[in-house]
Formats: structure tokens, C-alpha cells, sequence
């Protein structure tokens, strides 16, 4: 029997997350303006009317509630049961579906979605190349599958790579912690680190100053709430890969796409591509 590509206490604690965040806080202004960064690549205007589609790794559905009324049907699919619960309270279109399956056992047919997109969880299974083949399988050929996946700081200077390699001590060591305690931590840090940093690149950049090498520059104009998702999301996740544009590009070549384009400003590095085989 092959072995499952899925990490349980992962998943786990992504229902946790989700279940503590679940996005009710955030305003649809802010949640369309981060959706729009993400999907600045996405060829909408290429997708066949009445499309249909799906998010895997849905968890609280604060994209699919975007992407859903612009489709036909759009399936949301998540390991997590917690997670689900959370993303049918917040996706209002009635052409939605959810289905709690992990990334290998995607119950859809081969070479019958219009497109496909997963936002910041491939990086969280044991094997990511194979979870992007798995998701290239559903689509047609010529159809987009959009992917988001942490990347490795290669555009960055050393020395906010080194910075990069303390926290991640950090999150090695808090993501072993009870849920009271993750929460705990992941909150203090975003109030006494995102929210800081955030703040100052936001100063500096009314001053007229560039601040795309700022630490957490890209949270200076995101909400509080925001800054502590993403703060629980960064240090409490026991499985975290991160890869270089160049090996992004390769497994989604593997995985039989094309055409790859990439998003050249943050969130890095975010690509779209079509099937070609």
C-alpha cells in the first residue's frame, strides 16, 4: 500500500486555525484586495462560460467565497472537517460543493475541471511535486491551475535569509506546543513583531522610501487580525517546504504544464500555468 500523501497532525492543526480564524473578522475590502494579489495572474477572461472548477486546500473558503460566483460550480476540498465547517459559513454561492479529501485521493475524473488552484498548501505535505501532479490530473488539457507556494527568500538578500532561518527555529519549536500555548505565542508575535515592522515599512514608505526589502513590508497595510492568521499560520504549522522560482517552475513542468507565468511582486512566487499532457 503506497503511503498517504498527507500529514494528519498537520491537518489537525490547520482545523485549529481555521476554527480560531476564521476570517470573520477581516474585511471583504481587504480579503478582495489580498484575493486580487494572489489571482493577478489568473486568465479569467480564458475560462469557458458556466466553468467548473476547484480549491484545493480550501480551509476557511476566503478565496473560493471570491472565486465561486464567478464560475459555475467551483468544488472546495480540504482534509480537514474543521476547516470545511468553517469555509460552508463563509462561501454563500449555492454553486459550491465541498468535499473533505486530502490531496491524493481527490474524488473528481481526471481531465474534467476548467481549472484548479492551491493557495498555500502544497508546501504542507510530505510530497509537494505529487500533490501538484494529483491536481494537474483533474484539469483538461489547455485548462489554468494556479499555485502558491512558500518560497525559499531566493530573491532576497542574505541577511534577511538569516533573519528567515531564526524564526523558523522559532516555529520548530512553537509548533510542537499545546493549542492554548500556539495561540498564545503566535499572538504575542504579531503584536510585538508583525505589527511593528508592518507599521515602520508603511512610515517609510509615506516618507518616499522602497520598502519591498523591509521585514514584513507586506503587511503594512493589512489589519491586525490578518497579521495574527498569518502569524499562527507561520509558526504553528509542523510541515513547512519552501522552494526557488526555478524549482517551482520544474515540478509544475513535471507535472505537464506550460506557459508558466509568474506574479513578479509579492506573494512570491505565485504562477499560473496550462496543461499540456
Amino acid at each position: 500500500m503506497s503511503k498517504e500523501n498527507i500529514d494528519h497532525k498537520v491537518v489537525k492543526g490547520f482545523g485549529e486555525e481555521w476554527s480560531t480564524f476564521n476570517q470573520s473578522s477581516v474585511s471583504r475590502e481587504e480579503l478582495n484586495k489580498i484575493f486580487n494579489e494572489y489571482f493577478s495572474v489568473f486568465p479569467w477572461d480564458e475560462l469557458p462560460d458556466e466553468c467548473v472548477g476547484f480549491d484545493l486546500g480550501c480551509g476557511s473558503g476566503r478565496w473560493g467565497s471570491f472565486v465561486a460566483p464567478r464560475v459555475g460550480k467551483l468544488y472546495c476540498i480540504d482534509p480537514s472537517i474543521d476547516a470545511l465547517n468553517v469555509a460552508k459559513t463563509n462561501i454563500k454561492s449555492k454553486n459550491t460543493e465541498f468535499i473533505n479529501a486530502g490531496v491524493d485521493k481527490i474524488p473528481l475524473k481526471d481531465s474534467s475541471m476548467d481549472f484548479g488552484y492551491s493557495l498555500g498548501v502544497l508546501h504542507h505535505v510530505p510530497d509537494t511535486e505529487a500533490g501538484i501532479v494529483s491536481c494537474v490530473k483533474k484539469i483538461k488539457i489547455g485548462s489554468p491551475f494556479l499555485l502558491y507556494l512558500y518560497y525559499s527568500l531566493d530573491n532576497r538578500p542574505k541577511w534577511f535569509r538569516i533573519i528567515w532561518r531564526c524564526s523558523n527555529a522559532l516555529r520548530i519549536i512553537i509548533s510542537r506546543l499545546p493549542r492554548f500555548l500556539k495561540h498564545f505565542f503566535s499572538s504575542v508575535l504579531a503584536g510585538l513583531v508583525y505589527l511593528p515592522l508592518a507599521r515602520f515599512a508603511k512610515h517609510m514608505e509615506k516618507r518616499g522610501k522602497n520598502v519591498s526589502n523591509y521585514p514584513l513590508s507586506s503587511y503594512r497595510n493589512s489589519s491586525f487580525y490578518t497579521m495574527r492568521t498569518d502569524s499562527y499560520d507561520r509558526f504553528c504549522t509542523r510541515l513547512e517546504k519552501r522552494y526557488s522560482r526555478v524549482q517551482i517552475q520544474e515540478m509544475m513542468e513535471k507535472a505537464g504544464l506550460s506557459d508558466i507565468k509568474f506574479r513578479e511582486e509579492a506573494p512570491f512566487w505565485c504562477a499560473v500555468g496550462f496543461r499540456i499532457f
